[in-house]
């Protein structure tokens, strides 16, 4: 399980990227397919209704970007000005660094919290209570997306939910800070894999053993 979670953003951006980069070449195939004066084809085509495709890839591009924040804060990559915290004595240093991290967590929790009490006000009160059963009365079901007649509360939950997962690693940033006196460190010139690919073409490259003379 925490090797999951220790692997959640990859997993969701990749899936997200993946699924998106499908979607807009499909619809742009469709597109160009659906413009040629192919009698049989370009009815069959005009009959496929794509126009939600261009909506979903902007609802998945905001969740990808939420779950790449959290992300970003695992790994560290986001931009910061480190230098005068560097330069500070050691105990100076720890306690700045202690409130940047703290401060990025309590921001992120209140995101988190404001924008849960955003979704819940814009409809999703009203599914909850629907499929629990209850009676919700006068409640307004809540707006839903253009193309797609999607809730919009199911889109907006990209914010609720990426806020708390930053948060999450701001406090597990926060954790090992405090045990190891360290924080993630992104070095531009990595590549994942590439230290396998080298080890393999430096197997590859290396001598056979020579046969011990008789």
């Amino acid at each position: 399980m925490k090797r999951v979670l220790d692997h959640l953003e990859e997993v969701f951006i990749a899936c997200l990227i993946g699924a998106a980069t499908v979607l807009i070449f499909v619809g742009v195939v469709h597109r160009y397919l659906a413009g040629l004066p192919i009698p049989v084809l370009q009815d069959w085509l005009l009959g496929i209704n794509l126009s939600w495709a261009q909506e979903a890839c902007i609802y998945m591009f905001i969740w990808m970007a939420k779950f790449g924040a959290a992300y970003g804060v695992r790994t560290g990559i986001h931009v910061g000005v480190d230098v005068l915290v560097n330069k500070l004595p050691g105990r100076w240093r720890r306690v700045c660094v202690l409130l940047g991290l703290s401060g990025g967590a309590l921001f992120t929790v209140l995101i988190g919290t404001l924008g849960w009490r955003f979704v819940w006000e814009n409809g999703m009160h009203y599914a909850v209570f629907h499929r629990l059963g209850i009676d919700v009365g006068d409640v307004p079901e809540g707006p839903t997306t253009p193309d797609m007649e999607m809730p919009t509360w199911v889109a907006y939950c990209a914010v609720p939910m990426g806020s708390y997962l930053m948060c999450f690693r701001f406090l597990q940033v926060i954790w090992a800070f405090i045990r190891t006196n360290e924080l993630p460190h992104h070095d531009q010139a990595h590549v994942d894999g590439i230290e396998e690919v080298v080890a393999q073409e430096a197997q590859v490259l290396a001598p056979a053993p020579q046969r011990g003379a008789l």
